[in-house]
């Protein structure tokens, strides 16, 4: 794989004011970022889930509507959420306010409060789910795609189903989420335009080891599939100490103890470092967290001093 070097910027959504939720998303398309990211959660998911939440695909929306570039999807959506078929309409609808800048991210979900507090069903357990994402993701492709697809169950029903108008891309992108070895990975196979994994380089290497089995089993063309990585919380600064004070704080304000280990947090330099792994392994696509207080300048930083160091990886 030698496509260019890729950033995402991941905007979280939790314990912050709108304002700078939208601010982030504009500023991500300003400093040159590839794709932009929020996630599909009604309850904060990190620390105190007792704290203010933005709903997911009306914050794309917004972004859409304030940009004119950069792609723009879920990292990724709960597939618990909505039937497929209603997902599929929203992704067309945020390709036509976009004007062809939309990606359809999905996941089998996984947050089991939030779920019994909005009275959504959650299944018996983590494999009933990802049945349910092996149902809706052939749904959401036909529909994608105007073949009219027809479901019968046993979770999800559909019968010739239009999606009109078609979506402006010919074919808009399915990013699947989540490493699970089994089941997972074999959707992205499958189905997927490209996954998105997290962990350390060793672990990254060994989830790719997974799919190409996969990939080869199903008879799928791996280089179809775009590799993307969540690199964790980023914070930048001249000094380790500094950036480690501010991600500290950043943590302390969304109530999460302890601190996560092997995060992207310190100078330029050790972010190169920490990273160039990943682009060694063939992930070329970075997913960069920023958590609240939002850090413009981390964001700033990373598409300037950072990237350019990893595309001489």
């Amino acid at each position: 794989m030698n496509e260019r070097l890729k950033v995402g910027a991941l905007i979280w959504p939790q314990f912050t004011e709108w304002a700078s939720v939208k601010s982030m998303g504009i500023a991500a398309e300003r400093e040159g970022y590839d794709t932009l990211w929020t996630w599909d959660h009604v309850y904060p998911i990190i620390g105190n889930p007792n704290g203010p939440m933005f709903e997911g695909w009306s914050t794309l929306v917004s972004w859409a509507e304030n940009t004119t570039r950069i792609r723009i999807g879920l990292m990724v959506g709960a597939n618990t959420f909505r039937v497929p078929t209603l997902t599929a309409k929203l992704a067309t609808t945020l390709d036509h306010i976009s004007n062809g800048r939309a990606i359809l991210g999905i996941g089998g979900a996984w947050f089991e409060e939030e779920h019994e507090h909005f009275g959504i069903d959650f299944g018996s357990g983590f494999p009933e789910r990802l049945r349910w994402l092996g149902e809706a993701l052939p749904l959401m492709r036909g529909m994608l795609d105007g073949t009219e697809p027809t479901a019968t169950g046993p979770h999800y029903t559909a019968k010739t189903v239009r999606n009109l108008p078609a979506p402006i891309q010919k074919h808009l992108p399915i990013v699947i989420g989540g490493g699970g070895e089994q089941v997972t990975l074999k959707l992205v196979a499958k189905y997927g335009d490209a996954n998105n994994v997290g962990g350390t380089p060793e672990q990254v290497a060994h989830k790719e080891e997974v799919l190409l089995k996969h990939c080869a089993a199903v008879g799928r063309n791996p280089n179809e599939i775009e590799r993307t990585v969540g690199i964790g919380n980023v914070v930048i600064r001249d000094s380790a100490e500094e950036a480690q004070k501010i991600y500290a704080a950043q943590f302390a304000r969304n109530g999460i103890t302890p601190l996560w280990e092997n995060q992207p947090v310190g100078t330029p330099q050790q972010l190169v470092e920490h990273l160039a792994p990943y682009i060694r392994l063939g992930y070329k696509h970075l997913i960069c967290g920023f958590s609240t207080p939002h850090d413009e300048e981390s964001l700033v930083r990373f598409a300037h001093e950072v990237r350019p160091a990893l595309e001489r990886v």
